[in-house]
């Protein structure tokens, strides 16, 4: 049981979460996270993952002792602010991999095989005029996931059936079949397709950068489900428009909702607007796991999914 006027909520959230969270608990709504925090003692606050909480606003209400994102990223926390002052922290991982995956694995073939282009070629009537240039095929070819955490072994297992070799590259090698690099641009260098299925760190900040999409090479294709920040986009503009790699599907860019213009007139890229999560069951999970560490939380209980920050 969640204590009325305990929880802050900070940022909109969808209709269809809204109502889940409405269901299960009222909360104090604080819709723009740059205005001074209301009067109250908040023990808890509850935000979206592409939110981002300022630290100054966590400063103005020092009764908070627990943060729950809804979503896997927790990038867009203070949590360096968090960790010194004892605040606990949880995100909601697991329930959003099927989602993701599904749509890596579908943004992949739209770009190897062109689907948005070719079904814009059928309805502008070209197809009755010439046939539709040809495409690539993914059997057969190298497949790297840079990121073989949750999600990118969850992905790696989908790609397994489409008759492709797979490696990976991280921090350390993990107990998966799959061959290991210890450096991105090694596995960029030896694969045709590079998934990007990392979190968001200072470590992972710009990684892919002129020299992996070099490495990746004018045959190879890029697919970012991670974070926009783990990409150059001046590099990868650059690529993108002197052919240096085949072309990229993006789900996630340096500045959301409005990302480079220059990305809206290219004709190697498929572009979707971070929706790796926007299905209704997977949004919904999500948002009830969320709620389920708040309920943990208040009633004393370890937390379901804590971000050790």
């Amino acid at each position: 049981m969640i204590p009325v006027n305990s929880v802050l909520q900070v940022g909109h959230f969808p209709e269809l979460m809204q109502a889940e969270i409405d269901r299960r608990f009222t909360p104090t709504y604080h819709l723009d996270p740059a205005a001074p925090a209301p009067a109250g003692n908040f023990e808890a606050i509850l935000i979206r993952s592409n939110t981002k909480l300022p630290e100054a606003l966590v400063k103005q209400i020092p009764s908070i002792r627990m943060v729950a994102t809804c979503g896997v990223g927790y990038d867009n926390l203070p949590l360096a602010y968090l960790k010194q002052h004892g605040i606990q922290a949880t995100n909601t991982p697991e329930v959003l991999n099927d989602a993701v995956c599904e749509l890596a694995i579908g943004m992949m073939l739209g770009l190897m095989r062109r689907i948005p282009e070719s079904e814009a070629f059928v309805k502008s009537g070209a197809w009755a005029k010439t046939p539709f240039k040809l495409t690539t095929t993914l059997a057969g070819k190298q497949v790297g996931i840079a990121g073989m955490g949750r999600i990118g072994q969850d992905l790696a297992k989908r790609l397994e059936p489409f008759k492709v070799e797979i490696a990976y590259s991280g921090p350390s090698p993990k107990q998966v079949p799959y061959t290991y690099y210890p450096k991105i641009k090694d596995l960029a260098q030896n694969c045709d397709v590079l998934f990007l299925a990392c979190p968001a760190t200072p470590d992972t900040d710009k990684m892919v950068n002129a020299e992996v999409l070099e490495a990746l090479g004018p045959t190879g294709f890029l697919v970012n489900i991670a974070r926009g920040s783990v990409v150059d986009e001046n590099d990868l503009l650059y690529a993108l428009q002197h052919k240096k790699i085949a072309g990229a599907a993006l789900d996630v860019f340096e500045n959301e909702p409005n990302p480079n213009k220059v990305f809206l007139n290219l004709d190697n890229v498929l572009l979707t607007p971070h929706i790796g999560s926007a299905t209704t069951e997977t949004r919904i999970a999500m948002t009830n796991l969320a709620v389920d560490n708040l309920e943990a939380f208040f009633a004393k209980q370890p937390l379901l999914s804590e971000v050790h920050h």
